[in-house]
C-alpha cells in the first residue's frame, strides 16, 4: 500500500506559478518540440529540427531568436568566443537542440554555460534522436 500523492489545491498551483512563471512557456516549447518529433521522428540533422521547431513556434505565436551570440565578459569587455544558443524563446528560455545517442554531461554543461552567459534562468536541452521525445528532454534552472 503506497501513499496517495498530495492533492494540488488551487492555492498550491498558484504558488507554483509564482515560483516559476516561465512554466507555461516551457510547456508550450516542449509541446511544440513534441509535435515536430511526432511529425519527423528521430534520425534527421539538428538543423532540420531547428528549422521545423522555429516554424512550429511561429505557428503558436511564440517569439524567439535563433543562433544568438553569447559573448564572454572578461575584465569588463565583451568578447566573442563563438558561443551561440540555438534558440532563446521570449527572452526567458534558452533552448539547445541535440541529435545524439544520449545526452552527456558536456551537453548539460554547455546549456548551463549558455544560461550563465545570457543571464537567463531557465534552459531546455532537447535531444531529438530518441524514439519518444519525452525521454530526450532535460530542463535546468539557475
Amino acid at each position: 500500500m503506497g501513499t496517495e500523492p498530495p492533492v494540488l489545491t488551487p492555492r498550491m498551483a498558484c504558488a507554483r506559478r509564482m515560483l516559476n512563471p516561465e512554466q507555461p512557456l516551457t510547456r508550450n516549447i516542449i509541446a511544440a518540440a513534441i509535435e515536430v518529433h511526432r511529425e519527423l521522428g528521430p534520425g534527421l540533422l539538428e538543423s532540420a529540427y531547428q528549422v521545423c521547431l522555429c516554424h512550429e513556434l511561429k505557428l503558436r505565436g511564440i517569439s524567439f531568436c535563433q543562433q544568438l551570440d553569447l559573448p564572454v565578459t572578461y575584465k569588463g569587455i565583451k568578447l566573442d568566443c563563438g558561443y551561440r544558443a540555438d534558440l532563446v524563446v521570449e527572452r526567458k528560455v534558452v533552448v539547445e537542440l541535440k541529435c545524439v545517442e544520449q545526452i552527456s554531461p558536456i551537453h548539460e554543461a554547455q546549456l548551463l554555460t549558455y544560461l550563465r552567459l545570457s543571464g537567463i534562468r531557465i534552459g531546455l536541452l532537447l535531444n531529438f534522436n530518441v524514439p519518444v521525445l519525452r525521454d530526450g528532454i532535460l530542463r535546468r534552472v539557475l
